[in-house]
C-alpha cells in the first residue's frame, strides 16, 4: 500500500506563520499522494513534494532560505532511492531555484553522490538549471525568509521507498557551513524492506547521533514507526542535548515523527487515504 509523510521544519513557528505552514505542507502532501495514487514512483514523489516546499516562500528551502552571516544564501538537499540504497545531494549551493533537482541530476547523471559549493553550483547551471539571485532566493519581504527545513518519505505501489530533505540552513551560519541535510544518515535516509526517514532542526546534532540511521537501526530491530521516531529523537535529546524532529515510514507504509521543539509541520496520509496536516 502505498504511503506519503511530510515535514515543513520542526522550531516555533509564530502566529503569522502558522496558517501558512499548514496550508503549504497540506497541499504538498496533497500533491504527491495524487501522484502516488496514479502510480508515480516514491522518488518522483518526494523530489515533487520537496520541489513544491522549495517553491514556498513559508519555508527555509529554496526561495525563502536563510541568508548567512554575509547575507548570500547557500542551501542543502538530499534525495535517497531505498531501492538502491544510491542517493544524490548538494551542499552549500547556490544560485539555484530547486537544489532537490540538481541532487537529483547528481545522483542520475554523474558516479558520485554529493557535490558541495561552487563545484555543485557549476555543474548545476552545466545541466540547465538556470541561475537565480539571492535576492529571488531570499523572498519578499528578504528581511522575512522562511522557517523549516523540508522533507518527504513516500511508499510507492511497487514497495520502494524514497526520501528527500531540503533546507536554507539556520539563523547567522557562517558561509560554507553544510548541516545534516545533504549527509546520508543524518537529513536522510531509505532502504527498501525496512523503511525512510527525514530529519530537521539543529543539525550539528543530528549528525552527532546520525538520526536518520538511528531510525533505521531501530526498525530493522523490529520496532514500529512511531517507536522508532521516539527513541531516535530521545536519543538526540539524551546524547547530545540536541532539538529537532523527524519524520519516518516503515516497509508497510505505517507512519511516525516525533518532535521537542514547540512546532513541526507535518502532514501525512491516513490508514484509509485521508491527509491529516498539523503543526
Amino acid at each position: 500500500m502505498a504511503s506519503l509523510i511530510v515535514h515543513g521544519g520542526a522550531g516555533h513557528f509564530d502566529a503569522a506563520r502558522q496558517q501558512p505552514a499548514l496550508g503549504g505542507i497540506r497541499r504538498a502532501c496533497e500533491t504527491g499522494w495524487a501522484l502516488l495514487s496514479q502510480g508515480a514512483s516514491a522518488l518522483d514523489v518526494v523530489e515533487r513534494v520537496v520541489t513544491l516546499l522549495e517553491d514556498d516562500p513559508t519555508f527555509d528551502a529554496g526561495t525563502g532560505s536563510y541568508p548567512n552571516t554575509e547575507g548570500f544564501v547557500e542551501m542543502d538537499a538530499i534525495l535517497v532511492d531505498g531501492a538502491t540504497l544510491n542517493f544524490g545531494a548538494v551542499a552549500a549551493i547556490r544560485h539555484v531555484k530547486n537544489p532537490i533537482q540538481v541532487a537529483r541530476r547528481v545522483m542520475c547523471a554523474t558516479r558520485h553522490c554529493l557535490l558541495a559549493g561552487d563545484g555543485a553550483t557549476r555543474f548545476a547551471h552545466a545541466q540547465g538549471f538556470a541561475p537565480v539571485t539571492d535576492a529571488e532566493l531570499l523572498g519578499q519581504p528578504a528581511s522575512s525568509p522562511g522557517q523549516g527545513t523540508v522533507g518527504a518519505v513516500a511508499l510507492d505501489a511497487q514497495g520502494h521507498i524514497a526520501t528527500a530533505t531540503s533546507t536554507g540552513g539556520i539563523k547567522n551560519k557562517l558561509p560554507g557551513r553544510v548541516g545534516d541535510s545533504p549527509l546520508i544518515g543524518c537529513g536522510a535516509i531509505a532502504e527498501d524492506g525496512f523503511g525512510g526517514a527525514s530529519a530537521t532542526g539543529e543539525g550539528e546534532g543530528i549528525m552527532k547521533v546520525m538520526m536518520t540511521r538511528s531510525v533505521l537501526e531501530y526498525l530493522k530491530a523490529g520496532l514500529t514507526a512511531q517507536a522508532a521516531a521516539d527513541a531516535a529523537l530521545s536519543d538526540l535529546a539524551d546524547r547530545v542535548s540536541g532539538h529537532g524532529g523527524l519524520i519516518c515510514l516503515d516497509a508497510q507504509g505505517r507512519h511516525g515523527f516525533a518532535y521537542n521543539t514547540t512546532h513541526m509541520a507535518r502532514a501525512y496520509v491516513t490508514a484509509d487515504g485521508e491527509i491529516h496536516s498539523s503543526l
